[in-house]
């Protein structure tokens, strides 16, 4: 009875040690597999940041994209698309600047309220800035990253990553005023101002913050003078003394706005509290030993930019400083000049005989046609006696010139005046025939013979 007793009370305890264990396992075996479905994303993402580490690029991306294409609601999602455009930005090359570019923009465009929104949009200014050529040539690139660092600034402005973008600003702006001060200088010096002047009035309305700003004032102010514009000439001058106190140029600008009679202003403090700090700011100049290297170098050099101050954040296509606009911006047109720049057209004179390259600034009213750019100094209808004349024309073309001004005459007279043609009906010639102002040109009436000829034979 006893022993009875024992085996019965074994068996119980046998019974309910085997439950027990098959609960415990059958509870445990779902939540391993629960476990392990949801951290392969994460096993993919860190084996893709592994292989992104050590170069290994391509391997990196096709697990980048895997887990973009299999889980599309991992919270790994938005970091595999930016790690994505990393890898591109890391490989550099044209084309993978290219391919970061789209894949910053794209993650921008998914994930705009994100934090790392800022950052992509950081990282197109960059893939750009790498990618920008020397002043001198295409200004592409440089034209590209100027906007998406302003984009950075008026989106961005209270991150981390501000200074950096408004830096970085400031270097392309450097680079995209000194092209246009290069041909400018290279015209002025040939005293072509015509061409001159409106690279000029754009650099110093557009980039303040340029190095050689002040020497672009000076040149504009030259271009005004020598085109006897005094008036003009003072605005540029005074501009330079205000803006520019410490510039070499300044004491010179003083004497001139003292010769025209013009009041001198005084120093703005914000912009001498400006060029004091850039004086004050290190920077990191090429020394003899690395010039040879910057030669063979294709990005520009960027040690001259400004430190201090805010650069120009109105884009290029919302500027309104166009100075060949007619009534736009400051009013200005540029047209023809003549280095004498006063009346040489009165009607039933003459004509001067000097003649010249440069530019004369045209104050025109908001609607009016633009001028055309190589008018004479003699327009149809009017006698034009403050215009100068036409950039290379003769004293016999502006004495034909002056000749038609008693005459309205037509536009297209008026036209042929402007290109230093004569009046057919004031200077006949002694072959002409009756219908000769109105005919063909005698190369066309040989043409017209020669076919005649071909026929009848």
């Amino acid at each position: 009875m006893y022993t009875k007793f024992n085996w019965l009370a074994a068996l119980a305890a046998v019974i309910v040690l085997t439950g027990c264990a098959g609960q415990k396992t059958a509870t445990a075996k779902p939540d391993t597999t629960k476990t392990e479905s949801a951290e392969a994303d994460k096993v993919l993402y860190e084996r893709a940041l592994n292989d992104l580490k050590h170069n290994r690029f391509d391997t990196s991306r096709l697990s980048f994209q895997t887990l973009i294409n299999t889980y599309p609601d991992s919270e790994y999602l938005a970091k595999a698309k930016l790690s994505l455009a990393d890898s591109y930005f890391k490989e550099g090359g044209a084309t993978g600047l290219t391919q970061a570019v789209a894949q910053y923009q794209d993650f921008i465009t998914f994930f705009p309220f994100l934090d790392e929104a800022a950052y992509a949009q950081m990282q197109v200014g960059m893939a750009h800035y790498r990618r920008m050529e020397k002043s001198d040539r295409d200004r592409t690139e440089a034209l590209e990253a100027e906007a998406a660092f302003q984009t950075f600034m008026q989106k961005y402005p209270q991150t981390e990553l501000a200074p950096k973008a408004e830096q970085r600003l400031r270097e392309v702006q450097e680079v995209l005023a000194d092209g246009d001060y290069r041909i400018a200088s290279f015209y002025y010096l040939r005293r072509i101002d015509k061409a001159a002047a409106p690279r000029l009035l754009d650099l110093v309305a557009r980039y303040p913050l340029y190095s050689d700003a002040d020497h672009a004032n000076w040149m504009l102010g030259s271009i005004y003078e020598r085109n006897k514009r005094n008036d003009m000439a003072s605005t540029y001058y005074a501009r330079l003394v205000k803006e520019y106190p410490m510039s070499p140029l300044a004491a010179q600008a003083k004497a001139k706005l003292v010769k025209f009679g013009a009041p001198v202003p005084d120093a703005d403090p914000t912009a001498m509290a400006r060029m004091q700090r850039e004086q004050q700011t290190p920077r990191d100049r090429p020394g003899f030993l690395k010039r040879p290297g910057e030669l063979l170098k294709s990005g520009p050099d960027v040690s001259a930019a400004a430190r201090v101050g805010m650069p120009n954040l109105t884009p290029q296509a919302e500027d309104v400083t166009d100075t060949l606009s007619p009534g736009g911006g400051a009013g200005l047109s540029v047209v023809a000049a003549g280095a004498n720049g006063g009346a040489n057209s009165s009607s039933g004179s003459s004509g001067s005989s000097g003649s010249g390259t440069g530019a004369y600034i045209q104050s025109v009213s908001p609607g009016a046609s633009d001028p055309p750019a190589a008018a004479s100094g003699t327009a149809a209808g009017s006698a034009g006696a403050n215009d100068p004349p036409a950039a290379g024309s003769s004293a016999q073309d502006q004495a034909g010139q002056t000749g038609q001004t008693g005459q309205a005459g037509s536009t297209a007279d008026a036209g042929q005046n402007a290109n230093g043609n004569s009046d057919a009906s004031s200077q006949p010639s002694p072959t002409s025939t009756p219908g000769s102002n109105q005919g063909e040109s005698s190369s066309k009436k040989k043409k017209n013979k020669k076919q005649a000829k071909l026929q009848s034979q």
